[in-house]
């Protein structure tokens, strides 16, 4: 199975490249194989070299150094290249006519290291850049990073590099997998220059290899990946329903749809979806009791989804709070279960004292604020990370650039999601999806984090955006499977 894509934060590329020159790599001989390579990049969006203009605006860092190597290399090739460098100063005019002609601009200002807001001469650059790009189609290449974008972050003060492309050197920063920086840096590729990145980074982005699934044992039955899910009220059942069905989908084969009250059952049945009737309060809420009833019959499944639609009321908080502190299988948290254990989340400490597997759970920036007591903030590596250790739980931060995060600290960066999820019962989807991979055997980190990775490939595979809705994705599901690998 192909090894996950490391992320480095910009202090440990630093460290990374400490490391190199240590062993007996020349900063000068990273920096020739750096600018090496965005010479080929830019070769090859420039489509030759014959007739062909490139402006390079270069730093006074390794980035600056990095845009010099490849304006030599690319005039050697007879491309024709207009340097300019911010240590001598960039003059306005002469730039602007620069850019009129270019048919490339090589942004090599400033690397991940930055900190500050663009100023002076380089938001000269990106003013220039940019107007002459809403006159016609200039072609913008970014050093490591777009300059402006935080490198640990993807966060923008003021001004920042629209990219094309970004050729990063060694491994993914932070500040290109999440918005807005990800926007700014266009296509992604990663450069070899000969830096071993091993053993300093605990995050990584999923490749598509990373996401094959065991085919199923000739001998597996239904019950072999059978899925609880404990969901809806009266009025909510449509969440319930989304979670079961994503979760048929993805290949659990029984899904039992557990919900409050004959009513809310028997509305629900009539398909692939077996249901349940469990306790339930007068104003058709999940009762306390229901958690036994549940619990005594969760031996025949494989894995338990838990939340979507169950209501606020302390009667269902009870039920929850018990099915998470006993449930004995692999579980999946989400909406208002999340609401539940942010009151007490004393059940998932009582859970990791038994050793039973750690729950996966699913919040967005809102549920977070409620679980973590304080915002996302900016930096949702590390965010994830805290509430992960914290709660003893695999945290799966929902949003732009989902992360997902052990309590360990070892995270996954998504790089599939949408802006079209951003719709009513897409996270119903999703906790399916999870509950399903958990059903199949998935370890639960590994099953988060490639639900959410499937998540978004199948939204963007449905084709609907954006208009999708949550049924849209369900129905994508199949066919995202089916172009995933199998493991033999």
């Amino acid at each position: 199975m192909a090894a996950m894509h490391p992320v480095l934060t910009p202090s440990e590329m630093a460290a990374a490249d400490r490391r190199a020159v240590e062993r007996g790599t020349s900063e000068a001989v990273l920096v020739e194989r750096a600018g090496t390579a965005v010479a080929w990049a830019a070769r090859r969006m420039l489509g030759g070299t014959y007739g062909r203009r490139v402006t390079v605006v270069a730093g006074k860092g390794n980035n600056g150094a990095d845009g010099c190597v490849a304006a030599r290399r690319l005039a050697a090739w007879g491309v024709r290249v207009d340097t300019y460098e911010l240590a001598t100063g960039v003059d306005a005019a002469a730039f602007r006519r620069s850019v009129a002609r270019a048919d490339l601009v090589i942004d090599a200002m400033f690397g991940t290291g930055l900190r500050a807001a663009l100023a002076g001469d380089a938001l000269v650059v990106v003013d220039a850049v940019a107007e002459e790009r809403t006159r016609r189609a200039l072609a913008v290449l970014a050093v490591d990073i777009p300059s402006g974008v935080d490198g640990a972050t993807g966060g923008v003060d003021g001004a920042a590099v629209v990219a094309d492309e970004t050729l990063t050197f060694a491994a993914r920063k932070p500040g290109l997998l999440f918005p807005p920086g990800r926007t700014h840096a266009g296509v992604v590729h990663v450069a070899d220059i000969g830096i071993d990145v091993a053993g300093l980074s605990r995050a990584s982005v999923l490749d598509v290899e990373d996401l094959a699934l065991v085919p199923r044992d000739p001998s597996a039955h239904k019950w072999s990946s059978g899925l609880m899910v404990v969901a809806g009220s009266e009025g909510m059942t449509g969440a319930a329903l989304l979670v079961a069905r994503a979760a048929a989908r993805t290949g659990a084969g029984m899904v039992v749809c557990a919900l409050p009250g004959r009513d809310a059952a028997a509305r629900a049945s009539g398909s692939e979806i077996v249901t349940r009737a469990l306790p339930a309060t007068p104003e058709g809420a999940l009762d306390t009791d229901a958690a036994r009833l549940v619990l005594r019959d969760l031996h025949r499944f494989r894995a338990l989804a838990l939340g979507p639609g169950l209501g606020r009321d302390d009667r269902t908080a009870a039920a929850v709070a018990r099915l998470v502190a006993e449930a004995p299988c692999p579980i999946v948290v989400d909406a208002d279960a999340l609401h539940a254990l942010a009151d007490d989340p004393a059940p998932l400490r009582v859970r990791h004292t038994a050793g039973l597997p750690p729950a996966v759970l699913t919040p967005h920036a809102g549920e977070y604020e409620r679980l973590a007591h304080e915002p996302v903030g900016a930096d949702r590596i590390a965010a994830a990370r805290r509430l992960a250790a914290r709660l003893d739980a695999i945290v799966l931060l929902k949003g732009p650039g989902t992360v997902v995060s052990s309590p360990a600290g070892d995270v996954v960066v998504n790089t599939t999601d949408d802006v079209a999820l951003a719709t009513a019962g897409t996270g119903d989807v999703l906790t399916g999806v999870i509950g399903a991979l958990l059903a199949r055997g998935v370890d639960p980190a590994r099953a988060a984090s490639a639900a959410a990775y499937l998540h978004g490939a199948a939204a963007r595979r449905a084709g609907t955006a954006p208009g999708l809705v949550a049924s849209d994705v369900i129905e994508a599901l199949p066919r995202t499977l089916a172009a995933l690998p199998t493991r033999p």
